[in-house]
């Protein structure tokens, strides 16, 4: 339609991402799917309100209104997509808009006629509570988007005040505008004011804003230091990619073999597990999972799974290992829940034990599994999923037999 008719179109595009609340009051969005139309037909209004050659000032107007029915989100990142359509006179227009809101006393109603809407540890929470607390986000939010639409950083800087700018996510996108401006010194002086958190922690915003920082510096040296650090704080693979890219030839061989080391020797063996069975390095894998199995977690199945199927092919024992890791955990606490994974998990080893030569002191297959059948005889739920799990394998092959036959 825009061919024919932009500002039609750009009328009819608003008008379709204003249906969004009733869409989402009636439907489950978990997934994201809704959302995402919602989202891409936002973006969409840039280059239609460019092709419609949208009044600016009117255009704010627009804006600042749908910012105020922005209760599902439909509208985040409408300022930056509007931001060269809204231009200087638009942008400036907005912003006041949004500081006479702020400076507008929300109406606390009488106390016999305030809504409650929820319970907290210091009492009941009012409908105008919220409204105040949405309002002063919204406004928040929408400052900072003109901000750097106007791209004026100190602007930006100047929403926070100085103990929430040394918070090291906020530190980082400060840090970020002021290096996209040209003041890197600066930027590296706030990152270093910022309040660090101590420990093994793998929120990276603060280091890799650091990083990016000292590359600009032309401290080099000092950003390879901080990539090496959060490798082995949290064996972040991206880090240590960075770190053995800028490495002279042969001494990332040499690097790589150190790095991959420690991961072995690091006190979170699930990490260890996850990090080698990605690089990969499915042999080093193979030995952690040997060498400290009694340090195995079976309850976390979203690293041991993938782990198990990386070493399956190659390292079946030490496959085996994280298997029934997560069938011990699943038996012992009775999360009855996980039986079917469980089952299969075991129907997984009992084919892994053809390709295992030397159980070096690992239980063998038969013994395992008479023992947790003795031991949990009682979860009858457990078993029936195994003998189901069996019985389709056997029908499977059957069916295999048939067909090559035929």
């Amino acid at each position: 339609m825009a061919e024919a008719d932009a500002r039609e179109a750009f009328d009819l595009m608003w008008r379709f991402i204003a249906i969004a609340p009733r869409i989402h009051e009636r439907c489950d969005d978990s997934d994201g799917a809704v959302g995402s139309v919602f989202e891409n037909a936002c973006a969409s209004l840039g280059p239609l309100a460019q092709c419609a050659k949208a009044d600016p000032v009117a255009l704010a107007d627009r804006v600042f209104s749908a910012l105020l029915q922005n209760n599902y989100g439909q509208y985040d990142g409408l300022i930056g997509v509007l931001a060269d359509p809204l231009g200087a006179a638009g942008l400036e227009r907005l912003k006041q808009k949004v500081l006479e809101l702020a400076a507008a006393p929300v109406e606390t109603p009488p106390e016999s006629e305030r809504r409650i809407v929820g319970i907290a540890m210091r009492g009941p929470i009012y409908a105008d509570e919220i409204e105040a607390s949405g309002r002063k986000s919204a406004v928040r939010l929408a400052l900072q988007d003109i901000a750097d639409a106007q791209g004026d950083v100190d602007g930006f800087i100047a929403l926070y005040d100085k103990a929430t700018a040394q918070v090291p996510r906020i530190a980082a996108e400060i840090a970020r505008r002021l290096l996209a401006a040209g003041r890197a010194d600066e930027a590296l002086r706030r990152l270093d004011a910022a309040a660090r958190r101590d420990g093994d922690w793998s929120d990276f915003d603060w280091e890799d804003a650091r990083i990016e920082v000292l590359d600009a510096l032309n401290r080099g040296e000092e950003a390879q230091a901080q990539r090496l650090s959060c490798f082995e704080r949290a064996l972040s693979a991206p880090h240590l990619r960075g770190y053995l890219k800028r490495l002279a030839d042969f001494e990332d061989v040499e690097a790589e073999e150190r790095a991959l080391d420690h991961a072995m020797d690091h006190r979170s063996v699930l990490k260890a597990l996850s990090f080698l069975t990605r690089w990969p390095a499915v042999e080093r894998a193979a030995r952690v999972a040997l060498a400290r199995a009694s340090e195995l977690n079976g309850d976390h199945y979203e690293i041991l799974s993938p782990a198990a199927d990386a070493l399956a092919e190659k390292h079946p024992l030490a496959a085996t290992v994280l298997l029934r890791a997560m069938i011990d955990f699943t038996l012992t606490k009775g999360r009855s829940s996980r039986y079917e994974h469980a089952a299969r998990h075991l129907s997984e080893c009992a084919a892994l034990a053809a390709a295992i030569a030397d159980y070096r002191g690992v239980e063998a297959h038969d013994a395992y599994a008479a023992r947790i059948r003795a031991q949990h005889a009682r979860k009858h739920g457990f078993w029936r999923l195994v003998a189901r799990v069996r019985d389709a394998g056997r029908e499977g092959d059957m069916r295999i037999t048939q067909g090559s036959t035929s």
